[in-house]
C-alpha cells in the first residue's frame, strides 16, 4: 500500500482532501496534514486516513510524520511563504520524493523540482471547455498535449449520418461515441448521428484538422480546404480560343461561389492575348503571370499553400498530364477539370456509386457544390446484384438529403454507366480524387471500376473532390 502525504490549509485543499475520501480506492494510505483546529471530515475510511493538525513549515514537527516513506506529497497551501518553507522542510528529510504542488499566484519556477498545478491555467481551460466551437482537449489523460480530443458533432456536418467505417483515419482514430449519455464503442457499421459526442485520439495537428472538418457545415465550399479559387493556365499548351473560355467560365465559378480567384499564367507568348485576359479581371479576379523561362515544379504546391487555395480548376489538356495530376494529388484540394462545354447552363451534378466506400468521403461536398451552383444531383447506381456499400452509400445520401433540404435521384441501371452517361448533354461528375487516377494504362484496359475509368467522361466537367482529411 502507497503513502501519500497531503499537506493542507485552504479551501481548495479542503475541497481536494473531499474528493480523495470519495474516491474510494482501497491501494493508497493517507497522511493529512492540515493547519486549521476546526477541519472535520465526514464519512472517511479511518483505516486508510490520518489525520494531524500542526504547522507544516514546522521543521521538528514535520519530521515525526516524514520518518516513514512516502511515494509522493501533494500540497495545497493558500500563503507562499508557508507552501515554499513547507517544500524545503520535505526536501531536507526526503530530497527525491515526488512533490505536487499547487500554484495560486503563477510566480513560480518551473525548474524546482517540483509538479506545480497552475490555478490559473486550470480555470482558463475550464471556461474555454463551455464555449461553443472550440474542441475540448484531455489535460490530465496521456501527453496532455491535445492527443485526446472530444468533438461535439453539429446537425449539418460533414461526419453526420457516415459510417465509421467510411472515414479514412491515417494517424488518428474514433475512440468511442456517446449518445444520449450512452457509450458507444465504435464499429466500421456504426453511422454518426447529429449531437453525438466523439472522442479522438491521434496527432494533435492532425486532430486540429479533423476538428475543422467536423465543425464544417454546408454552404462554405471551398472551405475547409481553402478560401480561394485557382485558375492554371500554361500558355505553351493551350489555345487561345481555350484559354479565353477557361477564364469566362472561371470568372462565372467565381461569382456563384463568392470567392476571391486568383488566374495564374506561365510561359506567356502573346502579349495581346495577356491583355485580353487581364481585362476580364473584375472585382475578386486576380491575374498573376510568371515570365520564367523555367517554372519550378513545385509553384503548384507552393501557390496551394500560399494562397490557400480551396478549389483548383484546370483545362482537360493540363489535367491529362500526369505529373499535373500528380502534384494536384499532393495539394489535397479539389479540383475542377472544366471540359469545352458550357458551365453556365449546366444543371446537373451526378455521383457514380463505385467499388468502394470512396463516396461517403465526398458526400457533403457534393451536396455543398449542388447547392451552390444549383444543380440538380443524381447517383448511378449500375450494378445488378445488391451491393452493401453502395446500400449504405444510398442510405448515407438519403440522409443528408434530409439535413440539407436537397432532393437525389438514384438511377439505376444494368448498362454500363460510361456508356449511360454518355447519352446525357451536359453534367458536372463529382468523384473522388485518389492515387487511383495514376494506373498504368494497361491495368486501366482491363479495369470495370469508374473511378479508374474517369478519363472515359472526359468531355463532360469533373469535379475531384480529396478524400484525406
Amino acid at each position: 500500500m502507497k503513502k501519500i502525504l497531503i499537506v493542507s490549509d485552504g479551501v481548495v485543499g479542503h475541497h481536494f482532501i473531499e474528493r480523495v475520501i470519495g474516491a474510494h480506492t482501497t491501494e493508497n494510505l493517507y497522511y493529512v496534514i492540515h493547519t486549521k483546529k476546526d477541519e472535520v471530515y465526514d464519512s472517511y475510511n479511518q483505516s486508510r486516513f490520518k489525520f494531524f493538525n500542526f504547522d507544516p513549515t514546522s521543521y521538528y514537527k514535520i519530521t515525526t510524520i516524514l520518518k516513514m516513506d512516502f511515494t509522493q506529497a501533494i500540497l495545497a497551501m493558500e500563503n507562499q511563504l508557508e507552501l515554499e518553507q513547507t517544500i524545503k522542510n520535505i526536501r531536507l528529510l526526503k530530497p527525491n520524493i515526488r512533490i505536487v504542488a499547487l500554484d495560486l499566484w503563477n510566480s513560480v519556477s518551473p525548474d524546482d523540482g517540483v509538479e506545480w498545478i497552475n490555478m490559473r491555467q486550470i480555470l482558463a481551460l475550464n471556461l474555454i471547455d463551455h464555449l461553443p466551437n472550440i474542441p475540448v482537449l484531455a489535460q490530465n489523460i496521456g501527453l496532455g498535449n491535445g492527443e485526446i480530443m472530444e468533438v461535439l458533432v453539429p446537425f449539418g456536418s460533414s461526419f453526420v449520418y457516415r459510417h465509421i467505417g467510411s472515414i479514412e483515419q491515417n494517424n488518428w482514430k474514433i475512440a468511442a461515441i456517446y449518445r444520449n449519455r450512452q457509450l458507444i464503442l465504435p464499429s466500421d457499421q456504426k453511422m454518426i448521428q447529429p449531437n453525438d459526442i466523439l472522442v479522438l485520439v491521434g496527432e494533435p495537428n492532425v486532430l486540429k484538422s479533423v476538428y475543422r472538418a467536423i465543425k464544417r457545415e454546408l454552404g462554405q465550399f471551398p472551405a475547409p480546404f481553402g478560401s480561394k479559387l485557382y485558375l492554371y493556365i500554361d500558355m505553351a499548351y493551350e489555345k487561345p480560343k481555350t484559354m479565353f473560355e477557361l477564364v469566362r467560365r472561371s470568372i462565372y465559378i467565381q461569382r456563384k461561389l463568392k470567392k476571391p480567384l486568383l488566374i495564374k499564367i506561365i510561359n506567356p507568348g502573346d502579349i495581346d492575348h495577356l491583355r485580353q485576359i487581364k481585362a476580364c479581371a473584375v472585382e475578386g479576379v486576380e491575374v498573376e503571370i510568371v515570365y520564367d523561362a523555367v517554372v519550378d515544379d513545385e509553384m503548384l504546391l507552393s501557390d496551394i499553400k500560399k494562397h490557400h487555395i480551396g478549389l483548383f480548376l484546370v483545362s482537360q489538356t493540363m489535367f491529362a498530364r500526369r505529373s499535373i495530376r500528380k502534384k494536384l494529388y499532393h495539394g489535397n484540394v479539389p479540383v475542377l477539370k472544366l471540359a469545352n462545354r458550357s458551365f453556365s447552363t449546366l444543371k446537373h451534378s451526378l455521383v457514380i456509386l463505385g467499388e468502394e466506400n470512396h463516396v461517403e468521403h465526398i458526400s457533403t461536398t457534393v451536396f455543398d457544390v449542388a447547392s451552390q451552383l444549383g444543380f440538380d444531383l443524381e447517383l448511378i447506381d449500375y450494378a445488378v446484384e445488391e451491393r452493401a456499400n453502395v446500400t449504405q452509400a444510398i442510405e448515407h445520401f438519403n440522409n443528408l438529403s434530409t439535413i440539407f433540404s436537397k432532393s437525389i435521384n438514384v438511377v439505376k441501371t444494368d448498362e454500363n454507366p460510361i456508356r449511360f452517361l454518355r447519352d446525357y448533354e451536359n453534367f458536372l461528375q463529382c468523384l473522388p480524387f485518389t492515387d487511383k487516377m495514376f494506373e498504368n494504362s494497361f491495368k486501366r484496359f482491363f479495369a470495370t471500376d469508374p473511378d479508374v475509368l474517369y478519363s472515359k467522361l472526359d468531355n463532360y466537367h469533373q469535379l475531384f473532390i480529396p478524400t484525406q482529411i
